[in-house]
């Protein structure tokens, strides 16, 4: 008479025990200070790009909220997953500081990016912003980019025009799910930026909502084992 076995299945814990990252958290009142003595004659433009629904709004007015200490709605933003974007034009930020005056820094928040069928931003209007040749306010067509006959189309931009900064926001939660087209796009985008000597960064939001540990601990993200994967 045969015995069987049944082989427990492995998962490996949710938290490991060191971080993947070496980080050393500091009070928000460390930081501040540092920012508040910035100065400089030429404001700083950083442009968020990303997919539709990865929260670069929510990103925005989060900033003003940590740089003001108190609730503030910098940047409009899109309560539901409608898989449309709420942000139709482009839009410029200003940071306040508390007591009056701004940071020599300033958020440029676009539409999201979206397979062809679905709209979005044209990746050729993402790389003109990079360049300095649109304007504020400009609203988005997700049928074509931006003519040189338009408006809002700057002829000749000067560097205070252009961006010094790209940052991807990217939404954690659902990473896995993103359509493939979108990845082309961003890595365009993120190529063309390299070749402008443009300085890159991403941002991973709805972290919480990725991995249970960062829910309860959003301190234990750099010892999350889902957030090391998604690196």
């Amino acid at each position: 008479m045969g015995s069987s076995s049944s082989k427990s299945s492995y998962y490996p814990p949710a938290e490991l025990d060191r971080s993947w990252r070496k980080v050393t958290w500091r009070e928000r009142n460390q930081i501040l200070p540092e920012l508040e003595s910035l100065t400089s004659s030429e404001v700083l433009k950083i442009l968020l790009y990303g997919p539709t629904g990865a929260g670069k709004s929510s990103f925005v007015n989060s900033v003003q909220k940590a740089l003001l200490g108190r609730n503030v709605i910098s940047a409009q933003e899109q309560t539901i997953r409608s898989g449309k974007s709420f942000t139709a034009t482009i839009k410029t930020h200003k940071m306040k500081k508390r007591g009056g005056g701004r940071f020599p820094f300033v958020f440029q928040d676009i539409m999201g990016l979206q397979p062809d069928n679905l709209g979005g931003i044209e990746t050729t209007d993402v790389i003109n912003i990079l360049e300095g040749h649109i304007s504020d306010g400009y609203t988005f067509n997700p049928l074509c980019s931006i003519t040189k006959d338009h408006p809002k189309y700057n002829q000749q931009p000067n560097p205070d025009d252009k961006v010094h900064c790209l940052v991807c926001i990217l939404p954690a939660d659902c990473i896995s799910r993103m359509n493939n087209e979108v990845f082309d796009k961003m890595r365009f985008i993120r190529k063309t930026a390299a070749k402008l000597n443009i300085p890159q960064v991403i941002v991973l939001t709805k972290v919480d909502q990725a991995c249970e540990v960062v829910n309860k601990d959003l301190k234990k993200i750099y010892q999350s084992r889902k957030m090391s994967d998604k690196e």
